[in-house]
């Protein structure tokens, strides 16, 4: 299954669907702007230009993108990442 990217009410923001777990457990992952975490493939997505921050749970992320960014452009890059990883 392909990376599924669905809109979400924030405009802003896209969550972007996987069928496999990318995050296990029962806790959710914050990345904001000059933070790391443990999983590399948020790290690699905050360093995408235009990317605000990302969120990610179970099978998952939500990027939020700076108000300037377009999705057109900026889903494929993400999109992209996270197949990189397997995903």
């Amino acid at each position: 299954m392909p990376v599924i990217a669905e809109p979400t009410p924030n405009p802003n923001a896209m969550k972007f669907t996987v069928d496999s777990v990318i995050f296990p457990g029962d806790d959710s992952i914050s990345v904001m702007d000059g933070e790391t975490s443990e999983f590399d493939v948020l790290n690699e997505l905050m360093q995408v230009e235009g990317v605000d921050n990302v969120f990610g749970y179970h099978n998952f992320i939500t990027v939020n993108k700076t108000f300037d960014a377009q999705w057109e452009e900026l889903s494929t890059k993400v999109e992209n990442i996270i197949e990189s990883y397997g995903y």
